[in-house]
């Protein structure tokens, strides 16, 4: 009996930014598994060729697309190659973020302003050039935004990040009135600590994150993968201006990691 997918992105074309590791990759391998065709964007144009590289592509496609994901410019680029080269564009996940720590008291207005380009504009200007061409397409669409638990709860020296994770939880809400005529949703999911490239180079992020999560672990970087596909997946597409949050249950109880 061949596997049912509960999911089938068969034929559909989707745009992860900030794709070259981590959960941009993880849901870039799931997309393409699904059977989707996917531009696989990163900053890093070696890293999105590696990327693409370690993608099985035998049920969809992929390909690297570099630049920065909060160019306009890019953004533009980006939109016109998916439909160009696939015909439409189903499904947007605006994934690239950066994170600049600092106190709040010393945090200086380049990082502030860094911060905002990418979590916010990339993010706000890539949801609006897909909307644009959905809109032309007649059938809707999918569009996804990266939140994060620092949107909903708060963590020491991350006030910029939280603020601009938050802020794209109401961004979600606020197009619900805008999009919804033309049959696009748009949601975000809120991931909490994750096993990635990045967290794993601090030696004590696992046993920290193992002893605060009501479940025990961190999240896998397939466990937000799996949940950004349903979220974009015509199983969700009555659900919009939501945001889910996939933190093994850290919010509902909220322990800091830095506490001894």
């Amino acid at each position: 009996m061949n596997k049912v997918s509960i999911m089938d992105f068969k034929g559909k074309v989707a745009i992860v930014t900030g794709a070259g590791q981590g959960i941009g990759l993880e849901i870039c391998k799931q997309l393409v598994i699904e059977g989707a065709n996917v531009i696989l964007n990163d900053i890093d144009a070696l890293l999105a060729e590696e990327a693409v590289k370690n993608i099985d592509q035998k049920a969809g496609s992929c390909i690297a697309f570099a630049g920065d994901a909060s160019d306009v410019s890019i953004i533009e680029q980006m939109v016109d190659e998916a439909v160009s080269r696939y015909g439409s564009l189903d499904v947007v996940i605006a994934n690239a973020g950066i994170t600049l720590y600092g106190d709040f008291l010393n945090y200086t207005p380049k990082d502030f302003s860094k911060v905002m380009e990418v979590n916010l504009g990339g993010s706000f200007f890539l949801a609006q050039a897909a909307a644009k061409q959905m809109k032309k397409q007649d059938d809707g669409g999918s569009i996804l935004l990266m939140s994060s638990v620092t949107g909903h709860q708060a963590h020491a020296n991350l006030a910029a990040y939280g603020m601009s994770k938050a802020a794209l939880e109401m961004l979600a809400k606020n197009l619900v009135i805008e999009l919804s005529p033309y049959k696009i949703n748009i949601n975000t999911v809120a991931p909490g600590a994750t096993l990635t490239e990045r967290t794993l180079k601090d030696e004590n992020y696992t046993k920290i994150w193992n002893k605060i999560t009501p479940m025990g672990k961190p999240a896998s970087v397939l466990d937000i993968a799996n949940t950004v596909l349903f979220m974009v997946s015509d199983k969700a597409k009555h659900i919009t201006g939501q945001s889910l949050v996939i933190d093994g249950g850290w919010t509902a109880t909220s322990p800091s990691p830095y506490e001894d």
